[in-house]
């Protein structure tokens, strides 16, 4: 079975009770909302990987204002066609992004076809991939900067 690493790096951008998502197909085709983001180039410093897959897939520069998490995990992928079956190994890297500037934009030719703010509290209504609920959850945990609250004792 043929081994394969993916590293990406994802943006959750929430501003006046919205979130920031692109549409992407699933693979039978039918459009889910993901987290935008995506793989990094070789030689690539995540941070900025997030910054160019979100100008790319949202037409927004955004200021990157913390890590959120990582989330890693592997999934067999059967034999398809002539291809060799494909164990797959994702590690995706969640910051936290504010918008500085751009204007909301479709990507034209690429894994997504379209994005858009959609409010926190309808997120859960939406056809989503699973990284969009584990990128709000870490978000929720540890707020736009990137970091968890202070429980209370301090250091």
């Amino acid at each position: 079975m043929r081994k394969k690493l993916r590293v990406a790096a994802y943006a959750v951008c929430v501003r006046d009770g919205r979130v920031l998502l692109a549409r992407s197909p699933a693979e039978d085709g039918t459009p889910e909302w993901v987290l935008p983001g995506g793989g990094m180039e070789h030689g690539e410093d995540p941070h900025d990987t997030v910054r160019r897959e979100l100008l790319e897939e949202t037409g927004y520069r955004i200021e990157v204002t913390g890590l959120l998490g990582v989330h890693s995990f592997r999934r067999p992928f059967p034999r398809r066609g002539l291809r060799r079956p494909v164990d797959h190994h994702s590690v995706r890297l969640l910051y936290a992004g504010r918008v500085t500037g751009g204007e909301l934009a479709f990507e034209v030719g690429g894994s997504t076809d379209m994005a858009a703010w959609h409010a926190l509290d309808a997120v859960g209504g939406l056809a989503r991939v699973p990284l969009v609920d584990i990128g709000l959850r870490m978000w929720r945990e540890c707020g736009a900067e990137g970091r968890a609250p202070d429980p209370g004792g301090g250091a």
